[in-house]
């Protein structure tokens, strides 16, 4: 079964063992110098590539990995995969969704707690010996949008409805037949019955964009966003627009366009909590995404289907 697995993400040695008991061969290359001479060096002998979402794997890395047969992506989202180059060579596609669930959905309420009750402006108010007694709004009894109702999403709202006692309405592409909650149509009609907004939907050209100065004005003044999917979602020059001009509460942030470069507009405001895309990020997370990737790579090689394929588009001809 051994076969050469080119490993390309940054934040899981710790846990590469599990592959490496398998009877894999690892390749570390988490830096971009690195993973492109890994490709150059060993490009004729690796089998499989471990990615994640943002790091992706392009048309002209896969061109250039003959052997290539399987793209492993730890976490939901493959927005940097090239699928249809992956399809055109007949190489299998796996995603570790809702694997970190429940990491991503406690640092969502973490983000949410933090901005709605100020956390971060009242620790640093107290470090300077100063005592504020500033009035912010309870999330018991509010309402709470969730944009993506998967794994993330429904791990989300069961914190919230149960934890917090808060109603539970959503968006995706289809209505959930096993869910009570609220289904909303768009985006826009979801903002408006929100008092909370949590963007847990995968990233890709199919969700680009879909909170803009529409939705924003829809989600109003007294409405807080907080993101944990992609920044890709969001137009963030309407983000930034609408929180410099308090036309809504608050954002919290855990992801951005071009990570780990983050606006100025968003760092200089103080309605904004973020953080360096870490929702994911936890030992037990780390762990039983590392075991799926595992997991599958055992599964592919012994002949045998995935555990969870990604669909391919058609190859072309």
């Amino acid at each position: 079964m051994s076969a050469t697995v080119l490993v390309l993400v940054e934040t899981i040695n710790e846990y590469l063992h599990i592959i490496e008991s398998n009877d894999f061969h690892v390749i570390l290359a988490p830096t971009p110098a690195e993973r492109a001479q890994a490709i150059k060096a060993h490009g004729t002998q690796i089998k499989a590539v471990l990615t994640r979402g943002p790091l992706g794997l392009h048309a002209e890395e896969i061109a250039a990995l003959p052997l290539l047969e399987i793209i492993c992506v730890i976490g939901a989202g493959y927005e940097q995969v090239d699928l249809q180059a992956a399809s055109n060579r007949g190489i299998v596609v796996t995603n570790g969704a809702g694997v970190n669930a429940p990491s991503v959905a406690d640092h969502a309420m973490a983000l949410l707690l933090s901005m709605v009750r100020d956390i971060p402006r009242a620790d640093a108010a107290v470090r300077r010996s100063e005592w504020p007694k500033v009035m912010r709004p309870s999330l018991s009894g509010k309402q709470l949008g969730i944009l993506g109702l998967g794994a993330v999403g429904m791990a989300i709202a069961q914190r919230a409805a149960l934890g917090f006692d808060m109603q539970i309405s959503y968006h995706s592409r289809q209505p959930r037949s096993d869910v009570d909650y609220t289904y909303c149509a768009t985006p826009v009609e979801l903002a408006r019955n929100s008092d909370f907004l949590v963007i847990a939907t995968p990233g890709g050209p199919g969700t680009r964009h879909l909170i803009d100065r529409q939705a924003l004005d829809a989600l109003g003044p007294h409405g807080f966003l907080v993101n944990i999917a992609r920044g890709s979602v969001i137009v963030t020059a309407d983000l930034i627009n609408a929180l410099e001009q308090r036309r809504i509460g608050g954002a919290a942030l855990d992801v951005f366009d071009d990570e780990p470069n983050v606006p100025d507009g968003l760092k200089r405001l103080n309605n904004t909590v973020l953080t360096p895309h870490v929702a994911g990020l936890s030992p037990e997370a780390a762990h039983d995404t590392v075991q799926r990737v595992a997991d599958n790579l055992v599964e592919y090689f012994a002949g045998r289907p995935v555990l969870t394929p990604v669909a391919l588009p058609a190859p072309e001809k």
